[in-house]
């Protein structure tokens, strides 16, 4: 059987059924146990039974139990195979790896591997930074996690982390055109990971960390920049914060608001919260009060176990002040979730001020139903694809690596990911801004480069990219070499 953690998937099922069983029975049976037919295929006709492969919705793996027995339960119907179209689509792995140029003869075989090969590798040995132009470095990104905050499964491990993986290796090429392989490690050391990620970079022009529990997340990231000439980017972090990023600057010209005059209360203050809450506080937001279930606001003077509590009460909440989550909404412009589901309700929103903001991105389910909270609150988005507004990190890092990659750049910095929140927020043209549209599509193909072009221009001007791409202003960085030997 599926695991869902929510929202509906897909199976099919085969039956075998005698012709004297109206279809409708089977249909029926289905619908009864929480599914919904939406597709029917006659495979094979017999003498006196017809085989029809029946494709489905189902709500959840329970409802999905229900229906295999529910229909296997009908005389004349045997079920033959149920398939998963979710599982089905990861047989073998969802990835493949490809030669660019053929090997079809002894002469190819000489220019792509020995006898040839040994002069672009002592180029290589001369000069280093030839890799960008002669191997797969220029285009290629490690997926890199240790299997310890998953999605919304926890602590899975790296075997049972390779799909999602897989998953985002997916994104970086169908959406921007990057090379991106899965490295799931073994160990929970972060000495190990840090050392096994320098190890491996000579392969890849940047590093994408994926689902690596807090803090160690903060740890792992800031010595691999610092010892790393490569893009190193957590995404769970700083993606998110990006995607936020753009979403609340468009969503503060419906209200007409400025970020330094507002107050956001946050709920969640692990890896992704700090991280928004860092860029809110380098845009100019001033009133940033964060909250958790388990110590309330969080305050100065309080001795906090948690290091991440320790600088979030050092640097937020102006007014120190003091109580529970509820509490925090008093007079708030924008609320932003990321911690967990229903930490708010209507009285909640209520307290806030005028016209108030409303980012509820735990996933699967947000910290609010956005059709309870939709009466009360100016502009609402989530992390769903069911609703308007999905604040998702697809719309991040395909361009943030994209643009990294083309000018080689030494790292993402603020001004970077600053840059790549405002492209995200221009793909939606003033005119079309609204309520229930102030985040482009993950599938709108603008994205990817209006962001790619403003990382580089960011880079450049940053002095932290290597190359200057065609069409973009010089400046101080040097042109990229051509190879002529």
């Amino acid at each position: 059987m599926a695991f869902q953690t929510g929202g509906r998937h897909t199976i099919i099922a085969r039956l075998e059924m005698n012709d004297n069983v109206p279809f409708i029975r089977v249909a029926h049976a289905i619908h009864e146990s929480g599914g919904e037919v939406v597709a029917v295929d006659i495979i094979n006709r017999g003498k006196d039974t017809t085989i029809r492969d029946i494709t489905m919705f189902i709500a959840k793996a329970e409802n999905e139990r229900d229906v295999i027995r529910n229909v296997s339960e009908i005389p004349g119907v045997r079920i033959v195979n149920v398939s998963d179209r979710t599982f089905l689509m990861h047989l073998g792995g969802k990835l493949e790896v490809k030669s660019r140029v053929p090997v079809k003869n002894r002469d190819d075989l000489s220019h792509v591997y020995t006898p040839g090969v040994a002069r672009v590798s002592m180029a290589l040995h001369e000069d280093p930074s030839k890799a960008y132009s002669l191997t797969i470095k220029r285009n290629t990104v490690a997926v890199l996690t240790d299997g310890t905050s998953v999605l919304g499964l926890g602590d899975i491990g790296p075997i049972a982390a390779l799909p999602v993986m897989e998953g985002k290796a997916m994104l970086f090429k169908e959406l921007a055109g990057v090379d991106a392989f899965p490295v799931c490690l073994d160990t929970k050391d972060v000495d190990e990971i840090v050392r096994i990620a320098k190890a491996i970079a000579p392969v890849f022009g940047g590093i994408n960390l994926e689902d690596i529990s807090a803090p160690r997340c903060f740890e792992i990231e800031d010595r691999l920049k610092k010892e790393l000439d490569i893009p190193v980017f957590h995404d769970d972090q700083h993606g998110t914060a990006v995607v936020m990023m753009a979403g609340l600057i468009n969503a503060l010209k419906i209200v007409g608001k400025r970020l330094q005059d507002i107050k956001v209360v946050f709920s969640g203050v692990g890896a992704a919260g700090v991280a928004c809450t860092k860029m809110l506080l380098n845009a100019g937001v001033k009133n940033i009060v964060g909250a958790t279930r388990s110590v309330g606001i969080l305050r100065r003077g309080v001795p906090y176990d948690s290091p991440m509590h320790r600088w979030y009460a050092e640097h937020t909440n102006p007014d120190n002040i003091a109580g529970t989550l509820s509490d925090a909404m008093e007079g708030a412009d924008v609320f932003i979730g990321v911690s967990g589901p229903n930490v708010i309700t209507v009285d909640d929103l209520k307290k806030m001020a005028r016209d108030p903001i409303v980012f509820a991105m735990a996933n699967p389910n947000p910290e609010i139903a956005p059709e309870i909270a939709q009466p009360y609150v100016r502009v609402m988005a989530t992390g769903r694809s069911d609703y308007p507004n999905q604040l998702n990190n697809v719309l991040c890092f395909p361009g943030i690596f994209r643009g990294a990659l083309d000018c080689q750049a030494t790292e993402i910095n603020e001004e970077m990911k600053m840059a790549a929140a405002e492209a995200i927020a221009s793909v939606v043209d003033e005119s079309e801004l609204n309520e229930q549209y102030i985040i482009p599509s993950v599938f709108n193909t603008k994205v990817v480069e209006a962001v790619r072009k403003k990382v580089i221009e960011a880079a450049i001007a940053t002095g932290v990219a290597r190359k200057v791409p065609h069409g973009f202003a010089k400046g101080e960085v040097p042109e990229e070499q051509t190879m002529t030997r």
